[in-house]
Formats: structure tokens, C-alpha cells, sequence
């Protein structure tokens, strides 16, 4: 009997000790749970993180980011997160807060919150900062600064670079990893540029009209100049005669390129297009707003590839009409 309750004892150790080391192995293992609003964030948190974090973004490439429907299981998502990641300056200010209150977690909740990261707090320069006082009749103008930032690869390393020094904070064993991984996404980053602005370089100074002053970022760091917008102000449709005010302005100007984020209509500016004897490019505005965009490079290579392809080809079209006409 002693002996069969001594076995029982030891076989109870042995489970307790296996648990235990099941136990601990897991969360030893454990990762950090990053949530972002947008893919962009999810991309470049990928990079840094690596194999240290699981990563998941709410919204989707292909979905403007000023209007994603706040669908309740992204209040679990956010409840199980460590950190999150947003993109700030009232971008998400119509459906992310709702989301976060909900969660009640205290990882998220604030902006002094450990895992709370307002992506913006890393960008030196923001455009477009209102210098009067803001109301409705202006359009859906962002009292803090166009939002869009991302859109100039400079600022993806300074995002890169918030993001490896809060995990550093969070996860302080690894900091040398994460570092390490933003190094590399840096240098990478950087030589990218590089080349993206050589090929851009014979087109600077180029006017174009955009649909929304969503490409503010862009087309400052590249170098392009907006002439007008066939939003008459942000978040307004076009009326008929602001179209036709703009399609006169394109043709004395001999404007050559409309582009627009993707997940906008597209028929009014095709309309534009024809009758100004344009090109309209209905370009990603997001990682993942197009198949086979999976990284923040791979959103680049897109967009200043469809852009200089489509200027020199205008750039070859209006030389050889000049040479027709004895130019």
C-alpha cells in the first residue's frame, strides 16, 4: 500500500514538473501580440520584430483608412494585444477610439500606455498644418497635419525606427535583435530610395492633379507638383464645373498625369483624363492594396514604376506630336 501511494506520489511530481516546464517553455516563448490599424504599420513591424512578434493590422490595403467598418471582433484582437500601432493625426479618428475603449486593456488604452504607439509622434516634418481656424465648410481637413505620411519612404525609417525602440522597451532581452533587424530594414530602405529617386529624377517639377490630397508626402519627396485636385476641397465630390474649370486649367498647363489611390471612384477622373488627353493611373496607396504587395518596399516599386512609366510615355507622346508639328 506504501508503495503504491509512493508511486502515485511520484507519478503526480512527474506530471506536475512536466506541466510546469510545458508552462514556462510557452511563455518563454511567448510573443509579443502587435495589432496596427493599417497594413503599412503591420509590414514594417514584421521587419522589425521578426520572429519575436506576431503581427495583424485591422484594416485592409484596398480600404480607404479614413472609413473601416468597426467590427467587433477586432475588440478581441485588441484586447489581446501587447502593443499598438496607429497611424494618429485623426486618420482613425471615426472607428479605431470606439475599438480601444471596448477592449479594456490597459496595454493599449492611453497614449502613456506601454504598448500604445502613435506612429505620427516619429515624424519631423508634417504637411499641411493648418494656420487658420478649421470648420466643415473646408472639407475634411485634419486640424494636426496631412496624415498620410507613409507615403514618403523617408518617413517608413523613422516609423521603423519608433517601432524597434518601443519593443526594445517592452522586450528589453531582445533589444539587440530588434535593432539589429531595424539596421538592415534601414540600409535597405535607404538604397531603395535611392534608386526610386533616380528614376523620378528627369520628371521633377512635373505637374499632375490627384484626386485627394492624399499624395501631398509623395509628391513632395519626389519632386512632382500638384496642380489641382479633382476633389474641389478634401472629402468633396466634384462638381460639374469645378470638372470642367480643372479640365481647362490641365489643358493650358498640359498637365500629363492624374493619379489616385485605388479604393477611390475612378470614373470621374477617367472622364477628366479623356477629355484633357491625359493618363490616369489608379495607383496602391497601401501595402497590400494590390496583389502581390507585401512589404513597404514592394508599395514603392509599384507606385514610382506606374508613375515614371506613365510620364515617359506622355513625355515620348507630346515630343513626337512637337516633331509632327514642326515644333
Amino acid at each position: 500500500m506504501k508503495l503504491y501511494k509512493s508511486i502515485q506520489y511520484l507519478t503526480l511530481c512527474i506530471i506536475l514538473a512536466v506541466f510546469v516546464m510545458l508552462f514556462t517553455g510557452a511563455d518563454a516563448l511567448a510573443k509579443i501580440r502587435i495589432v496596427t490599424s493599417l497594413p503599412d504599420f503591420a509590414a514594417i513591424a514584421k521587419e522589425i520584430g521578426g520572429n519575436k512578434v506576431d503581427v495583424e493590422a485591422l484594416a485592409k490595403g484596398y480600404q480607404d483608412p479614413h472609413f473601416v467598418d468597426a467590427k467587433p471582433i477586432y475588440v478581441t484582437k485588441l484586447n489581446r494585444a501587447d502593443v499598438l500601432i496607429y497611424n494618429g493625426l485623426d486618420l482613425e479618428i471615426g472607428w479605431l477610439p470606439p475599438l480601444v475603449t471596448g477592449a479594456r486593456n490597459s496595454k493599449i488604452a492611453t497614449l502613456n500606455a506601454s504598448g500604445n504607439v502613435d506612429a505620427s509622434s516619429y515624424i519631423k516634418t508634417l504637411l499641411e498644418l493648418p494656420t487658420t481656424r478649421i470648420d466643415r465648410s473646408m472639407g475634411d481637413i485634419h486640424p494636426r497635419g496631412n496624415p498620410h505620411y507613409l507615403l514618403d519612404p523617408r518617413n517608413g525609417i523613422s516609423v521603423a525606427g519608433g517601432i524597434a525602440a518601443r519593443l526594445s522597451e517592452i522586450d528589453p532581452e531582445n533589444a539587440s535583435y530588434y535593432e539589429e533587424n531595424y539596421k538592415k530594414f534601414a540600409e535597405t530602405l535607404k538604397s531603395k530610395i535611392e534608386k526610386w529617386e533616380a528614376e523620378l529624377a528627369r520628371y521633377r517639377g512635373t505637374e499632375i492633379v490627384t484626386y485627394h490630397k492624399l499624395w501631398s508626402y509623395f509628391t513632395e519627396w519626389a519632386g512632382l507638383k500638384v496642380m489641382g485636385t479633382i476633389e474641389p476641397k478634401p472629402g468633396i465630390p466634384p462638381s460639374p464645373s469645378h470638372v470642367a474649370d480643372l479640365i481647362k486649367d490641365m489643358e493650358a498647363e498640359h498637365v500629363r498625369l492624374i493619379i489616385a489611390a485605388n479604393y477611390y471612384p475612378e470614373k470621374t477622373a477617367k472622364l477628366i483624363a479623356e477629355k484633357a488627353g491625359t493618363t490616369f493611373l489608379s495607383l496602391p496607396a497601401s501595402v497590400e492594396g494590390r496583389n502581390g504587395i507585401k512589404t513597404y518596399s514592394d508599395l514603392f516599386d509599384v507606385i514610382v514604376s506606374e508613375i515614371a512609366s506613365a510620364l515617359k510615355e506622355q513625355t515620348g507622346a507630346a515630343s513626337d506630336h512637337l516633331s509632327h508639328n514642326g515644333g
